[in-house]
């Protein structure tokens, strides 16, 4: 589809009108925009023009947005800000051989993969890397990411899903909530132990118990968190047990402000993937970084973690 050259606005203008509208006062905007009072009435006259709207109405000694001028400003906001991101980023890897722009889920990128960069920039010493944390899935189409890590099932919309791993759940609590609950039977004290949950995913108390056929009477009430590294924060304050992934709380197990509370793991029906958009399934760097991390997915851990502290599975019926 070809733009309208009418259509397309004029940065200059929505600059101008963007810190007019912020200091509710022309002059004050020319001021931080280094232009006379008369350039910016000049260039909000011509947006006026354009978009065929009254984007201000005078009130005393200011001036204060229109109706139809407060609709618009949240839009101009975001333009502004998406081309001054498009500028530096264009500054950045300028000088650069590739430059690579990763998607991923926060706490996983958070806890597990940024710990782990450092080998690949060691790798790749001239890749300008940009890591950015989405919950959700997107479409590459409107988000220009060449990869992106996912959790769920290999489907995504016009791009191409490599299996990364498997989700291993195991029950954790901090150090002096699980010695309490060891204190009694393993059964009693998982009945009397506040539980944790993930917003996201909650059956999954009552999953792990039917897997391994313990009964929670208590499986759906608890603390709810909608993100993992809240739900890890909530377990290491001792706020209550939590069924966390592994690969996300390995610090937290080497260093001891987690433990197992048993050894009865549970693999998630759903795995991470890495996801790449079909029109850039050839570019090279983005296929460096897929082999890169599953080779860290590979990778033997250089420690195991701490065994679960007091009774082991055998103490479940």
């Amino acid at each position: 589809m070809i733009m309208r050259r009418s259509f397309t606005p004029d940065f200059i203008n929505l600059q101008a009108f963007e810190c007019a509208a912020r200091h509710e006062n022309f002059s004050r905007a020319a001021e931080e925009l280094h232009l006379t009072q008369s350039a910016i009435s000049r260039q909000i006259a011509d947006f006026e023009r354009q978009t065929g709207l009254k984007l201000f109405e005078r009130v005393r000694q200011r001036v204060v947005l229109s109706e139809a001028g407060a609709r618009l400003l949240p839009e101009v906001r975001q333009l502004l800000v998406q081309a001054e991101r498009l500028m530096i980023e264009a500054v950045a890897t300028g000088k650069m051989a590739s430059s690579l722009r990763v998607a991923t889920l926060p706490t996983f990128g958070a806890k597990w993969l940024v710990p782990r960069l450092g080998r690949f920039l060691a790798e790749h010493p001239d890749v300008a890397l940009s890591i950015e944390s989405r919950s959700h899935s997107f479409s590459f189409a409107e988000e220009n990411f060449d990869l992106a890590i996912h959790f769920g099932q290999p489907t995504w919309a016009n791009a191409i899903s490599t299996f990364l791993c498997h989700e291993t759940v195991l029950p954790v609590a901090s150090p002096s909530l699980a010695s309490k609950t060891l204190e009694a039977c393993m059964q009693d004290a998982i009945a009397s132990t506040p539980l944790l949950h993930l917003t996201t995913r909650p059956k999954l108390w009552s999953d792990w118990s039917q897997h391994h056929r313990v009964a929670i009477s208590h499986a759906f009430h608890g603390l709810r968190f909608d993100q993992f590294s809240m739900l890890i924060s909530a377990a290491v304050t001792g706020l209550g047990m939590a069924l966390l992934p592994t690969y996300l709380i390995e610090e937290e197990l080497q260093s001891g402000a987690l433990v197992a509370v048993c050894n009865l793991t549970m693999r998630t029906e759903n795995g991470y993937y890495i996801v790449r958009p079909e029109n850039k399934r050839t570019q090279v760097t983005a296929q460096a970084f897929e082999a890169w991390i599953l080779g860290e997915v590979a990778r033997p851990r250089e420690a195991p973690a701490p065994q679960a502290i007091g009774r082991t599975t055998t103490d479940f019926p």
